[in-house]
């Protein structure tokens, strides 16, 4: 089991990324939430791990905030919800948003979250709301930095296409969210916030 890793981060391409380690690239998945705060390529990162074992795959999965992956795995608990969507719930919501979400039985706001239907909002809302309070447990972040956008709006296009939005539909987020001199990351932050108002 891989509990956490700590070295120097030298790729990463939503939601993908990899982290050297004594000579070792472990390739890992990360929700955008863990993408706003990662330092710059080159410089060292911790990372608190999800190893995941199936049939046919082995994934590993990281998390800047021990409450993260708290919440991907409570999640994937609920009937129906696996790594694919508890990635695209924490790119969608902060841990303590979807809490939010899930005591006030707010299924709509949950179906705007990509790949959440109104079937499976329902199923999270009755099968987690009892435990709506200790959803992602306690932990902050372990490491902080800025990273350097390259072309923020086309970076933000794809990343939106990996959460699962269709590309007509993340180019036109993108463009409606960014502003001169935003992030790859803000402009991402901002369209997925105003999906959720919409």
């Amino acid at each position: 089991m891989i509990g956490r890793l700590r070295g120097t981060l030298i790729q990463k391409a939503p939601p993908a990324l990899m982290v050297e380690v004594g000579g070792v690239g472990y390739e890992l998945d990360a929700p955008m939430s863990t993408f706003y705060d990662l330092p710059e390529l080159g410089r060292e990162v911790t990372l608190f791990t999800h190893y995941a074992v199936k049939e046919d795959s082995v994934a590993l999965y990281g998390f800047l905030t021990e409450r993260e992956r708290r919440l991907f795995r409570d999640v994937q608990k609920v009937t129906g919800i696996g790594a694919k969507i508890a990635l695209a719930i924490l790119s969608g919501v902060s841990v303590d948003d979807f809490a939010r979400l899930v005591s006030t039985s707010d299924v709509t706001a949950l179906t705007r979250i990509p790949g959440i239907g109104k079937k499976t909002a329902e199923r999270i809302v009755v099968e987690l709301r009892d435990r709506a309070a200790e959803l992602g447990g306690v932990g902050g972040p372990i490491a902080k930095g800025q990273p350097i956008p390259a072309d923020p709006q086309s970076e933000a296009v794809i990343a939106l296409q990996q959460l699962g939005y269709k590309p007509a539909e993340a180019a036109k987020m993108a463009k409606d969210a960014f502003e001169a001199g935003d992030t790859a990351e803000a402009v991402i932050r901002k369209a997925l916030k105003a999906s959720l108002r919409t």
